[in-house]
């Protein structure tokens, strides 16, 4: 993948270097327990078990580790350094930050189209330990969306990762995650993502799960749609990159991730769904172009 100019949005930053510790318990006050409200991209096996997300006893709660408190919808994530700085830092930063920054222009764009504005989420970086409006930030937990400040958290090493210990190399394969990221905001400002909290409060274990594995398919449709619209905004997709991130969304998916973890697959734990069908959500938001080509993923939630 390649870009015609560097382009960074305004809407980046950096917690490196601020010194943030990795993290702790859960807590909260009252004793009720906000448990941690962001979609992980999921690095393997138990990891994926810590995305489910769920809200018990209001927003009032917050992380004890570290005295992390959690910011209100709405609120802005925390970090140091702005863009243009953090984005010259290193090639693989450079690389998020454009992506990151055609993300935002697209939805933009496809926003505007419907008549309406588009709020962005900020990017952070961090190194190894992070801070979010949903509690701490560790590199093993892979990169995140948060909607409590709506923030997108990234540790640029997990690009390694997927080249090194899940065989998904290449740069399209980074901008996948990045744009999976994306697509968990827009579910928040369409309220989906309420949607689907509520319906898994009123659910038994394994309706949670399935109602969280088609909220990730459809992230993944939707970074689709992101790839189909990207050279429109001085981005160029070239030969093989689709298939790099079709191989990515495939070493991702649970059966895969149970599996390598010497593990029995067992549907009913899954919850970013089975590498077929991540691969195939990827590809329908691509050949549709469009968010529509992803509405049915949430039909009925």
């Amino acid at each position: 993948m390649r870009f015609d100019e560097d382009r960074f949005s305004d809407n980046i930053g950096s917690q490196r270097g601020m010194g943030f510790g990795g993290g702790g318990g859960l807590g909260g006050a009252g004793g009720m327990i906000l448990s941690l409200v962001a979609s992980r991209f999921g690095i393997g096996g138990i990891l994926v078990v810590l995305l489910i997300m769920f809200l018990f006893g209001g927003l009032g709660s917050f992380f004890g580790g570290g005295g992390q408190q959690a910011v209100a919808p709405g609120g802005q994530a925390t970090t140091g350094q702005a863009s243009p700085e953090v984005c010259r830092s290193d090639d693989t930063t450079r690389f998020a930050c454009n992506v990151y920054t055609r993300t935002e222009e697209v939805w933009a764009d496809l926003f505007r189209a419907r008549g309406e504005a588009f709020d962005p989420p900020q990017l952070v970086f961090y190194s190894q330990a992070g801070r979010s409006g949903c509690g701490a930030a560790q590199s093993a937990m892979g990169p995140f969306y948060c909607p409590l400040d709506q923030g997108i958290y990234l540790d640029t090493d997990f690009f390694a990762e997927l080249s090194r210990r899940f065989g998904a190399p290449g740069d399209f394969a980074g901008a996948y995650v990045i744009a999976h990221e994306m697509g968990h905001h827009i579910q928040t400002l369409s309220g989906i993502n309420d949607q689907v909290r509520n319906a898994q409060q009123a659910s038994g274990e394994a309706e949670q799960n399935a109602l969280q594995v088609r909220m990730e398919l459809q992230a993944d449709c939707l970074a689709g749609v992101w790839a189909a619209r990207a050279n429109t905004r001085g981005a160029t997709l070239e030969a093989g990159d689709l298939e790099e991130g079709i191989r990515a969304a495939g070493a991702i998916g649970d059966d895969t991730l149970q599996r390598s973890a010497g593990r029995r697959p067992v549907p009913e734990s899954f919850t970013h769904g089975t590498s077929a069908q991540r691969q195939e959500a990827l590809r329908r938001g691509f050949q549709g172009g469009t968010p529509d080509a992803c509405g049915g993923y949430m039909q009925g939630v």
